[in-house]
């Protein structure tokens, strides 16, 4: 439930601060006072569009804050937690911040937060029925999304639409095939061609830079051997040796480190150095050993050599390129061969079709009944204003193939008088039949809606007299159920509010300029606005007298 709202430097209010109660609150003035800068400023915050131009005149930014009840709200309170956004009252602060180049921030429980999440919350705590809203009814997609959201079916209606965009992308796949089958057939054919060229080589990764390491030890052998041999006579074999020099070295720095112990460090680091030239010396006489001149291995690893090269100038690839390309070709052949697959595709898409049917026939059930439901709870609504006699119906009309919308087209039917045969609603409803089902339609959707708090915004255009009374009634039962807030022009609507508040504006601002305040009535300042809302400028003993009697009834 919304318990307060303020406002600061917002369009014509330069500060405002309300303080909300649970039941049936109406909002009277004079046109053109202000009465929707309640509903401007919670569609703001609760994350609709904004811009500079909502900035209050010569101010640098505007602020709104609203604080809510979450006692009824134990799945927002979850989703919050998850957020870290959530806050130990109970409670619920929203604020937001516009300045006047458009850029806004946003708050939540004092935290930042995104404007989709600010949209996210909205969703939960607020429903707001625009005055226009009637106007919209006759679009067959205001009639399914209502249809819809009466029967509870948001998950129904994401599944088939993600599986009527599984089967479009299946269908799609199996039609691009057909079309490019010539195209597919060439390019398989020549990824065929150049993968058996280059498998017949079978490249490693890796064996190019191998055989260039091969290739430079067998080519230079000869040269390597006689290195190493030199390497072990200076190590060992020549007269006066490395190894010889070092021993007698370190014997010697070994016997006079008895008379300075400081050279025994020295002959120590020379013990090592004896034992690092004796692995060395090993070392040496294994590779002498091992390598040898092998004229035969060296042509082969020529001719491999070679092979890879003209392979590799073939395709116009660096030779060391060669298996990475010939894997890429393979993967290529392979999504080639799916694509190309007519059978496997066909079978793909009658799937996809298949599931797309399912989920659209779990959908039109829920359709149904609701469709059966809400069409009864209409018409007995209709009837109550002043359209008896009347008849609404939502007919379903099946599809010849799912859309992404289900298996059925949804159509918003009425018979104005009794006898007459239903008709679809844009053709037979005037302005004010629109206005009044669209209100019964509003008053039965939101009987079973989550969202605490309704706010309606001159639905009531278009209609008044004893019809103006009974929609008075409805939102006031409806008031009993939920948080109700409504903008009227109509005094029976306003008589039966719990709780009226009166907008009005002047030219107390600075510089003259004109502000909006909204202040709640006493019960003899109902009488008066009551008055004036039948009566106009003139306010007579009647019109006072009438006034009462409305408030009473």
């Amino acid at each position: 439930m919304l318990l307060s709202l303020a406002i600061r430097d917002f369009v014509i209010v330069d500060t405002l601060e309300l303080d909300f109660t649970a039941g049936f609150t109406v909002l009277t003035g004079e046109t053109g006072a202000g009465k929707s800068i309640i509903i401007d400023a919670l569609s703001l915050l609760l994350g609709g569009r904004g811009d500079g131009s909502l900035v209050r005149a010569g101010c640098e930014r505007a602020e709104l804050s609203a604080r809510f009840d979450l006692a009824r709200l134990p799945a927002l309170a979850d989703w919050l937690a998850e957020q870290a956004l959530a806050d130990e009252g109970g409670e619920l602060l929203v604020r937001r911040m516009l300045d006047a180049s458009g850029r806004s921030r946003c708050f939540l429980n004092g935290r930042a937060a995104t404007l989709a999440q600010l949209k996210t919350a909205g969703e939960w705590l607020v429903d707001i029925h625009g005055q226009h809203a009637h106007q919209s009814l006759v679009k067959p997609d205001t009639q399914r999304e209502l249809l819809d959201a009466y029967a509870q079916s948001g998950e129904l209606v994401a599944s088939v639409a993600e599986r009527h965009r599984v089967w479009q992308d299946a269908r799609q796949a199996r039609l691009d095939a057909e079309q490019h089958a010539a195209a597919y057939a060439l390019e398989r054919e020549r990824l065929t061609w150049q993968i058996n060229e280059v498998n017949e080589l079978n490249p490693q990764p890796g064996e190019w830079d191998t055989l260039g390491q091969q290739h430079q030890r067998l080519a230079n052998a000869a040269e390597l051997q006689d290195e190493a041999r030199h390497a072990l006579n200076a190590l060992s074999d020549d007269e006066g040796n490395l190894i010889s020099a070092v021993a007698q070295l370190q014997g010697r720095l070994t016997r006079f480190a008895g008379v300075d112990t400081r050279l025994a460090p020295v002959a120590a680091l020379l013990d090592s150095v004896d034992a690092e030239l004796r692995e060395a010396l090993y070392a040496l006489r294994d590779y002498v050993e091992d390598i040898e001149q092998n004229p035969e291995e060296l042509a082969q690893v020529e001719k491999r050599i070679d092979a890879l090269h003209a392979c590799a100038r073939k395709f116009r690839l660096r030779p060391e390129d060669l298996p990475q390309r010939l894997a890429d070709w393979r993967q290529q052949l392979a999504e080639l061969d799916n694509v190309a697959d007519l059978d496997g595709l066909l079978a793909n898409e009658a799937e996809a079709l298949s599931a797309l049917r399912e989920a659209a026939e779990v959908l039109s059930a829920r359709r149904r009944r609701a469709a059966s439901e809400l069409a009864e709870r209409i018409s007995a609504e209709m009837h109550t204003l002043a359209m008896a006699g009347s008849r609404f119906d939502i007919v379903l009309t099946p599809l010849a193939t799912p859309s992404a919308h289900g298996a059925e087209s949804v159509e918003y039917q009425v018979a104005a008088n009794a006898g007459s045969p239903l008709r679809p609603l844009a053709k037979v409803a005037s302005g004010g039949e629109l206005s009044r089902i669209s209100l019964a339609l509003q008053v039965v959707t939101s009987a079973v809606a989550a969202v605490p708090t309704l706010i309606f915004d001159e639905v009531d255009v278009g209609i008044g007299g004893r019809v103006a009374e009974v929609v008075g009634k409805l939102l006031q039962r409806l008031g009993e159920q939920y948080q109700v807030l409504c903008i009227t022009h109509l005094p029976q609507v306003a008589a039966r509010g719990d709780v009226q508040w009166q907008v009005s504006k002047s030219g107390e601002g600075e510089a003259g300029a004109v502000i909006s305040r909204i202040r709640p009535l006493s019960s003899k300042e109902r009488v008066e606005e009551i008055a004036r809302m039948l009566g106009g400028e003139q306010i007579t003993a009647t019109t006072r007298r009438h006034a009462r009697e409305m408030l009473a009834g």
